[in-house]
């Protein structure tokens, strides 16, 4: 049997990301979940790869960008080499706006966009028009952006952990650590690191989701009123999502989401008779900075962490994965100040 180079414990975006950038340089992976491939937050049916607000721009906002900029190739490649659908799509995204406050404030972020994104994408003001597929605003404007991307993070996830086992890898539900260890164990991690120290290192905050029957595959997404509407790649469309960070059941649905999907609906009319076929929940990992903790583990002597994607982890996974990689296979450190895990003690 080969001699295993890296061990990534956890089996979400996160973990698989790492191990799969590790495997593609020819690394021998070992990735362990006692939970299974996609059990925790990357499971879920949501999927908006949506680029933060282009002002008060910094590290955090500019690592983002480079990341949802490389979505395109890191999925590709995951489909050619696992034959699995990612869900992945970059159709852009529709947001109202209320009044001309927001116009303006619209128009002086098309100006920063252009700054800040250049050419790889569009941030303009553009009137509703009569499709249906339209979130309703008061202003008959809406933002629409050509950054924002969707994909489905149950359906990318599992499609990581094959074609990690394609490049010659394991995925397994138990196991020794061998090599180079990166624990990437989600919001469960961050409360192990909490305990280990003493303060809040990081904490989970849940979220719930639905998954409607409706065929919108290649629209834009749609965003108003904190709601997200993420129309997939198989005919379903997903609502969310809520942000608890107070929760007794982390996987159990209840009236905050019965409250999304009215809210869904009344909202977008196109959805009141779309059927639920899906209810979920599960908790995010958020650390204390709110930003991704990557680097060197504070808690483990010689291994390493990747933690924190909370709402962004698939947006980050891609150059989150090829830093982690630079540092764990080369000693190669490009992380940002910004996202080492001493920002969190």
């Amino acid at each position: 049997m080969a001699t295993v180079d890296v061990t990534v414990m956890g089996a979400g975006v996160f973990g698989l990301s790492v191990a799969y950038a590790c495997a593609l340089r020819g690394a021998h992976v070992r990735v362990i979940d006692p939970n299974g491939v996609a059990a925790g937050a990357s499971g879920g049916i949501v999927g908006a790869l949506a680029p933060h607000v282009p002002e008060k721009w910094g590290v955090k906002k500019a690592f983002q960008l480079e990341s949802l900029l490389m979505q395109a190739d890191f999925w590709a490649g995951v489909t050619e080499l696992s034959g699995l659908a990612t869900g992945y799509s970059r159709a852009g995204r529709l947001q109202p706006l209320a009044d001309s406050a927001a116009i303006a404030l619209a128009k002086e972020r098309a100006v920063t966009a252009a700054e800040f994104w250049g050419d790889a994408a569009i941030w303009e003001i553009i009137p509703v028009g009569d499709a249906p597929w339209s979130p309703p605003s008061p202003s008959g404007m809406l933002v629409h952006d050509t950054l924002t991307a969707l994909i489905h993070p149950r359906a990318a996830t599992k499609a990581l952990a094959a074609a990690v086992t394609v490049l010659g890898g394991e995925v397994v539900a138990d196991g020794a650590t061998q090599g180079r260890v990166v624990w990437a164990t989600g919001w469960r991690g961050l409360e192990e690191m909490t305990a280990q120290h003493g303060r809040q290192v990081g904490a989970g905050a849940k979220g719930q989701g639905a998954l409607l029957q409706f065929d919108a595959v290649g629209l834009p997404q749609l965003f108003a009123e904190t709601l997200h509407i993420v129309p997939h790649f198989d005919g379903t469309v997903a609502v969310g999502s809520t942000t608890e960070r107070y929760f007794d059941d982390p996987f159990a649905t209840d009236r905050l989401l019965e409250d999304v999907i009215a809210k869904a609906r009344l909202l977008f009319p196109v959805l009141a008779d779309a059927p639920v076929i899906e209810r979920w929940a599960g908790v995010r990992p958020r650390s204390r900075s709110r930003a991704p903790m990557l680097g060197v583990h504070p808690f483990r002597k010689g291994e390493f962490v990747a933690n924190g994607g909370f709402k962004i982890g698939f947006g980050m996974a891609p150059k989150m994965a090829d830093v982690m990689a630079d540092l764990v296979l080369e000693d190669r450190d490009r992380i940002p100040d910004d996202f080492k895990p001493e920002r969190n003690l």
